[in-house]
């Protein structure tokens, strides 16, 4: 009995398992084809800023003005049944000049003080009419009203206060003292109290007592 002749073996597939092929790689295809379509979009689409509340801020304090440096107001203060000087620190600006220092000091000096605690033998209504800082010290020319109305106390402590006022930058410095532009050599009518030109603090604690 002679064999069969054996056929010989397809290497091709058949037409169903290509087609089936075909489609899992189409749907394949697809599916990532949108899956980078998606991951583009997303990137391309700018996502909403995020809203956030601000803290309140605080305005920085003025930097251009410093007390540490500036002059000094004297008032006068009860203590025990007597008075001493009471010295406040007076805000400038950083850049000012002794002479603008002092300025800025005998203008609040002159407008009174403020608190309670405080008060001043200076009559009201007394001006500065000139200060000026030189070699020799400083020079001030005041208007009539200081030299009116109280008693010996209240002389001594108003001569106390513009002392003290006038060499709050420099303690060692002389004052020179002009009323009406005159130099003022009797504060006071009558028995009034005699003032040494120029006028130190060394001198008015020596001379008299508050």
């Amino acid at each position: 009995m002679q064999d069969r002749p054996k056929k010989p073996k397809n290497n091709r597939l058949s037409l169903g398992v290509i087609a089936g092929i075909t489609i899992a790689a189409l749907a394949i295809g697809g599916g990532a084809s949108w899956l980078a379509y998606r991951t583009l979009t997303a990137l391309k689409t700018p996502s909403e800023p995020t809203v956030t509340q601000s803290e309140p801020t605080t305005a920085p304090p003025d930097q251009s003005l410093v007390q540490e440096e500036g002059a000094q107001v004297y008032w006068l203060a009860d203590s025990g049944g007597r008075l001493k000087l009471l010295p406040t620190k007076v805000a400038v600006q950083k850049s000012a000049s002794e002479q603008e220092r002092l300025e800025t000091a005998f203008k609040e000096l002159l407008a009174g003080p403020k608190k309670s605690s405080e008060t001043t033998a200076i009559p009201e209504g007394t001006k500065l009419l000139d200060l000026t800082v030189e070699k020799d010290g400083v020079h001030l020319n005041l208007s009539q009203e200081f030299t009116t109305g109280g008693g010996s106390a209240s002389m001594m402590g108003r001569l106390g206060q513009i002392v003290y006022t006038a060499t709050s930058v420099d303690p060692n410095t002389q004052v020179w003292i002009d009323v009406e532009g005159k130099p003022l050599e009797l504060l006071g009518e009558g028995e009034g109290l005699m003032v040494e030109q120029p006028m130190t603090r060394k001198i008015f604690e020596t001379d008299f007592e508050l």
